[in-house]
């Protein structure tokens, strides 16, 4: 019998993650009214669907099994998205207002000198793809404050009149 790969609980933890954040942005842009952030929140829809199946499927190519722990590993993200918040108010309050940490939480997946060139891959696109996800967030955010910005001022300026 051949040991596991060590890094068979990350592949399935990121399984677990990503399957959650897609249904979670799938119902998110279920509920906006502003097209270009639904367009937006429904790429990161299908990347997390297709990221939780891709790393489904590389562990059964492994001969393993993605494993659930019953626990919620987007519970904040879920609750945030799910809540009658305005959209900035929500991108805002998963710090898509603030710069990306640096290391970043992908930095040290690739530390483990074991990992297969196919999987390797597969992580690398993933981190990718999970990196643009938070800039495309940003700009969402950022639109979004300059959209309540230009409001407010126009308020202002109708006020004076």
């Amino acid at each position: 019998m051949t040991n596991t790969p060590t890094y068979i609980s990350l592949l399935n933890a990121i399984s677990v993650t990503e399957t959650s954040a897609g249904e979670i942005f799938e119902n998110w842009a279920d509920s906006v009214t502003d097209k270009k952030l639904e367009k937006t929140l429904r790429l990161i829809e299908m990347r997390e669907k297709e990221h939780g199946i891709a790393f489904a499927k590389r562990m059964l190519e492994l001969g393993y099994e993605v494993r659930p722990d019953g626990s919620d590993p987007l519970e904040e993200l879920r609750k945030i998205a799910s809540s009658n918040r305005s959209e900035l108010s929500k991108l805002k309050a998963l710090k898509y207002n603030k710069a990306p940490a640096s290391p970043d939480i992908f930095d040290g997946m690739f530390s483990d000198k074991t990992i297969d060139p196919v999987t390797g891959g597969l992580l690398g696109r993933y981190i990718a793809e999970e990196r643009d996800t938070g800039k495309l967030l940003r700009s969402e955010c950022q639109r979004l404050q300059d959209k309540e910005k230009k409001a407010k001022e126009r308020l202002k300026a109708k006020a004076a009149k």
